[in-house]
């Protein structure tokens, strides 16, 4: 039997968001945890923000680590597991970079020897201290970092892909040292997947770490083209499950839908559960899936300024712990056994080129043919277009179909869409 899917939130704290490191509070984590674990969450995220944590490259701040442990000694009391990503970095429309890095010490983030050294002994520092916890599941290298690599950052950190995958391997090194045979990631926002000059590629983001990380949000151009209720917006995790598979080295490696959330006014509040309740059960239909970990914990205080107006919202809870429908939908998909789901037998293929990703993102051919596949009751997953000739590669995945983008024809009015057969191909 294979694991079952575990269930987590993202931990935002209910009071002071990510900056209640500043004042930590344990009671009031206590508190937000309780009403995480009573949901029947099994895991959390956890943010340690790096400029809080490390505010010279020599100082990491010891009591700020005590902090970090207190607060997953506080999940193991719950029966939560603990995931902490080190490199914070950016997070809900905010950076958070170290002042040894900006400005007049404007530094690569990627390839200066001194910042990476400096990142490599953080993330190890914060692993060691977690190391000896039964409920540490590993680090996450940072949240979302490709984003300080390119457009539409506006002062991006500039890297080739292969300088990309350098830092990489050596920050999960990093963790690895710090707390050997944990799970150890890192997690890239969809541009991974669907920009063209992204130097962190899709095959970083599946071949490196022990596990595959998939961000989805459907504010990307998913829900404005197609609609909240859309087959789209409502498969959109499931499709970048699905489509990272492509680039896995092995059929078995899993998946973590690590962050995905009910967006307004795209979702607005009164559809969220809706929304929630669809995104997770095609989600669960996607074999290998590790976990799904909902952003967030608790919605962003009206006190707090200057943030997007959809952050103040994306919780299962009010700012006063209060749960809503979202957090009943994610409670009942949380305690409810799940059976394993079925092998998808066909496979759309995906250029292997991360320079034509483009055809994956919304409004590409990929994208639009997966979708035509599922409207028309297709369960697909992708395959690389470099491997749709190997016969043992496809039998491993049980792969029995493989159809490109233009075999997948639009479905005519009141009848089932066909795909154009291989042969009859220009």
């Amino acid at each position: 039997m294979p694991p079952a899917v575990r269930f987590g939130v993202n931990y935002t704290p209910s009071e002071g968001w990510f900056h209640h490191w500043l004042d930590f509070d344990l009671d009031s984590v206590r508190a937000d945890l309780d009403a995480v674990a009573a949901l029947g969450m099994d895991h959390i995220r956890v943010f340690p923000l790096w400029p809080y944590f490390q505010p010279n490259r020599t100082l990491i701040r010891p009591r700020a680590v005590e902090q970090l442990v207190a607060l997953a000694d506080a999940a193991a009391e719950r029966g939560l597991d603990v995931n902490v990503d080190g490199l914070q970095g950016h997070l809900s429309s905010f950076d958070f970079l170290p002042a040894w890095t900006r400005t007049w010490h404007r530094r690569n983030l990627f390839t200066d020897p001194e910042v990476v050294e400096g990142q490599a002994a953080y993330l190890r520092t914060l692993a060691a201290a977690l190391a000896d916890r039964p409920n540490f599941i590993g680090m996450t290298v940072g949240n979302e970092v490709n984003q300080f690599a390119a457009g539409p950052h506006p002062d991006p950190d500039r890297v080739t892909s292969g300088e990309a995958e350098q830092w990489l391997v050596r920050m999960l090194a990093a963790c690895t040292e710090g707390a050997p045979g944990r799970l150890h990631l890192h997690a890239s926002y969809d541009a991974a997947w669907y920009q063209d000059d992204q130097p962190f590629t899709p095959g970083h983001s599946a071949r490196l770490g022990d596990l595959t990380a998939v961000h989805s949000w459907v504010f990307n151009g998913t829900a404005q083209r197609h609609g909240r209720a859309s087959v789209a917006a409502e498969h959109h995790a499931a499709y970048l499950v699905e489509l990272s598979k492509a680039w896995a080295p092995t059929p078995d490696r899993p998946v973590w839908l690590q962050e995905v959330g009910a967006p307004a006014p795209l979702v607005p509040a009164e559809h969220a559960a809706a929304f929630a309740e669809a995104t997770v059960a095609h989600a669960l239909d996607c074999p290998g899936l590790w976990g799904v970990t909902w952003w967030c914990s608790s919605d962003v205080a009206r006190g707090l300024a200057d943030f997007p107006e959809l952050e103040y919202g994306l919780g299962l809870f009010t700012s006063d712990r209060r749960p809503k429908d979202l957090a009943r939908v994610l409670s009942g998909a949380a305690r409810r056994p799940h059976p394993a789901p079925a092998v998808r037998t066909t496979a759309l293929v995906v250029p292997d080129d991360p320079g034509h990703r483009s055809r994956c993102a919304p409004g590409g051919v990929v994208f639009d043919a997966f979708f035509r596949l599922v409207a028309d009751g297709a369960r697909p997953t992708t395959v690389l277009d470099t491997r749709t000739e190997d016969k043992d590669h496809l039998a491993a995945r049980g792969i029995t179909e493989v159809v490109t983008p233009d075999q997948v024809l639009p479905t005519p009015p009141g009848g089932t869409r066909s795909c154009t057969p291989p042969d009859a191909r220009s």
